[in-house]
């Protein structure tokens, strides 16, 4: 029996690789780096199906040069802005993801850089380094409390849902902001009809929203005029969410207090981002999953929609089900 061509955009865990190999010719690309647009266009021709990440553009073009035999696209990622999911759509394409794995990961990292900028750790590290530290005083690198504050959350999907619970064991009062979503029974939440007053109340404001057009520089110079002048920002969804400028010149006016961003635009951020240049913006390379069991089980949800994808059967999480609908 001939074996499915593939193409896998990285490295991921050996044992979804050795999972894949089993039913596929399996092309991986070997680079730390992701494949460039030309090698991604000349590695995905004739293939039936793809395991990409979210570093990887899956558009038109890409469908197009692929040809149509390609079945399956399947992304290491809860998020799926980097795939023309219309596209996909139009030529009958299922496109997976990893819902649900990364959750708690997820929302521990968002909570350690709420913490970790509430706090000034990174700062107070700093001020050791730089041979700061004379003696201890009354107010040095004085931060935020937790326990009475408010956290309001921007998104109420499943990370925006575990950052609730993680903030009722600080008990801290949790506002959120999501039309899409009913109210969540259990959880020590209240909903908002507004933005702007979970904006007016809150002492940290976390984002948990997917990249749409909607949501591309939602936080602007509007929304950031409209927190408390002691409030912190922690993005771990998109970095295009946040409209940088705005928030270096929100953060050096001290109009807010802090920001902690996993995610940024672009990535990884130029070294000379005026960002890098503030002691209360605290910035990670997108590693908010990055434990050793999500990333095996994103790994092996990934593995799975591909082969089920390539077999002609639906794909454990599929953000678009519609491909299995008959034709009219």
């Amino acid at each position: 029996m001939e074996k499915f061509k593939v193409f896998i955009t990285r490295k991921i865990d050996q044992m979804a690789i050795d999972q894949i190999s089993e039913l596929c010719e399996v092309d991986l690309w070997p680079g730390d780096l992701p494949p460039s647009r030309e090698e991604m266009l000349n590695h995905a021709a004739g293939i039936d199906g793809i395991l990409c990440l979210l570093t990887d553009k899956i558009d038109a073009q890409l469908l197009e040069a692929t040809g149509p035999q390609l079945k399956v696209i399947s992304n290491m990622a809860v998020g799926f802005d980097n795939v023309d999911v219309t596209a996909a759509t139009r030529y009958r394409i299922p496109v997976g993801n990893t819902p649900g794995i990364l959750t708690d990961a997820t929302a521990d990292f968002a909570f350690a850089l709420l913490m970790a900028a509430g706090r000034r750790v990174c700062e107070a590290a700093q001020y050791l380094l730089d041979g700061k530290w004379q003696t201890w005083g009354p107010s040095i690198l004085l931060g935020a409390d937790f326990r009475g504050a408010t956290l309001g959350l921007v998104g109420f999907g499943r990370i925006g849902q575990a950052m609730a619970k993680r903030a009722t064991g600080f008990e801290m009062r949790v506002l959120y902001y999501d039309p899409s979503t009913q109210p969540v029974p259990g959880l020590n939440a209240q909903p908002v009809q507004d933005l702007d007053e979970l904006l007016a109340q809150s002492d940290f404001v976390s984002l948990h929203v997917p990249l749409t057009e909607k949501t591309r520089h939602m936080v602007d110079a509007a929304f950031l005029s409209k927190m408390k002048p002691n409030a912190i920002l922690i993005n771990t969804s998109r970095g295009a969410v946040v409209d940088q400028t705005a928030l270096y010149e929100a953060l050096s006016k001290e109009q807010i207090r802090a920001a902690a961003l996993d995610v940024t635009d672009p990535e990884p951020l130029p070294l000379d981002d005026p960002l890098l240049s503030l002691d209360n913006c605290l910035i990670t390379p997108h590693i908010a999953s990055a434990s050793h069991h999500t990333r095996t089980q994103m790994a092996e949800v990934a593995a799975q929609n591909l082969l089920l994808g390539l077999q002609g059967k639906p794909l454990l999480h599929s953000v678009n089900p519609q491909v299995y609908e008959e034709k009219p």
